[in-house]
């Protein structure tokens, strides 16, 4: 059985930083996705593959020599998604991954000595999930995210880092998911720099009570669903993590103004902020030590701005009141930004912006 998988390599395998073929010797091992410990939100599937579902979801493994190859698909032969990979602790880039006959992905490293490979899924659960197989090299052994403090980020597009990343698709080229950049989205960017773990539970166009263009669903609707999809069957288990923070950054799409196709009623400021109390609610029951943090959104500006911050404002006194043994809940306002990314979304170099204002905010809830 290994011969006839080391020919397979030797045959198929190829570079992302060269088209020829390499070889792997009989020193290679397999290391099966049943034995990978990811984090996010994943499963392990009927057939045995590692399912990455919500953005940033990632798992680890270290390897030793110049090499090592993962197979990965999609479940959708015609459709494509992307993973993002971090090697001994640099950012190196996204790897696009086709859904018809996809080829195994080979990452070349320098050197022949020991090294640390980090996998991230580079969009949102709404795009799919992404399966991982296996992966082939020497010495391969998955490894576990180190303990830290953890903080969920709750979110639209601009938390999934969508459009973010138009350094390979254009602007205006591609598919949606073609400019997706979990890793550099606000949320990691920070957490990374605080030395936190980070759970990300965003979805594309969402509000607390509307999406961008419709009335539903909105995030209270889908949140426990494990792959965000209203009416989805599997649910999350929400055990599986205990947040020290969750961070909320809803309301730029219950804002919008729509698409000037689909017929909205106004904005509603009671019905906002009653389904946003709603939602702390239910997150409350389901992590009930963790401290709940309120973002507005760099989007929202002018005369809305006011009113999205004081409504904000409104949420937490009610919460608060609601809940007197607990932590305060924490405000946190952007300062307003003309985003330099595709579809009026923040770029790579705008989350950063954003991740440098929220340090000091998370920095201090953390202590």
């Amino acid at each position: 059985m290994k011969l006839k998988i080391f020919s397979l390599l030797v045959l198929s395998f190829f570079s992302l930083h060269s088209a020829s073929a390499i070889s792997l010797n009989k020193g290679t091992d397999t290391l099966y996705a049943p034995a990978l410990k990811p984090f996010g939100r994943t499963i392990i599937n009927a057939a045995k593959k590692l399912e990455l579902i919500s953005s940033a979801a990632h798992f680890g493994f270290k390897f030793s020599g110049d090499s090592c190859v993962i197979f990965a698909d999609v479940p959708d032969t015609r459709a494509h998604n992307y993973l993002q990979y971090e090697m001994d602790g640099v950012y190196q880039n996204r790897i696009r991954i086709e859904g018809k006959k996809p080829d195994p992905i080979t990452i070349k490293a320098t050197g022949k000595g020991e090294h640390t490979i980090w996998i991230y899924k580079a969009t949102e659960a709404h795009t799919g999930a992404i399966l991982i197989g296996n992966i082939v090299a020497k010495k391969v052994r998955a490894i576990t995210v180190a303990k830290a403090p953890l903080i969920e980020f709750i979110g639209n597009s601009i938390t999934c880092g969508a459009a973010a990343d138009d350094s390979e698709y254009p602007c205006g080229t591609g598919d949606y998911h073609d400019q997706h950049n979990a890793y550099l989205a606000y949320g990691p960017r920070v957490a990374r720099k605080l030395g936190a773990n980070y759970l990300m539970s965003s979805v594309s166009g969402i509000g607390i009570y509307r999406v961008w263009n419709a009335d539903g669903p909105a995030m209270p609707d889908v949140y426990e669903n494990l792959d965000f999809h209203l009416g989805s069957k599997q649910k999350w288990d929400f055990k599986t993590y205990s947040p020290k923070i969750v961070s909320i950054a809803l309301g730029t799409n219950d804002f919008s103004n729509g698409d000037g196709k689909s017929v909205r009623k106004p904005f509603d400021n009671e019905l906002f902020v009653k389904r946003y109390v709603d939602f702390i609610k239910l997150i409350k029951s389901k992590y009930p030590k963790a401290q709940i943090a309120l973002l507005s959104s760099p989007m929202v500006k002018g005369a809305q701005r006011d009113v999205f911050e004081k409504l904000l404002t409104d949420i937490k006194n009610q919460v608060d009141s609601r809940y007197p043994k607990d932590k305060e809940v924490k405000t946190f306002f952007f300062q307003p930004m003309d985003p330099h990314g595709c579809s009026s979304h923040p770029s790579v170099a705008d989350h950063q912006i954003l991740a440098d204002e929220l340090y000091p905010f998370y920095q201090a809830m953390l202590r």
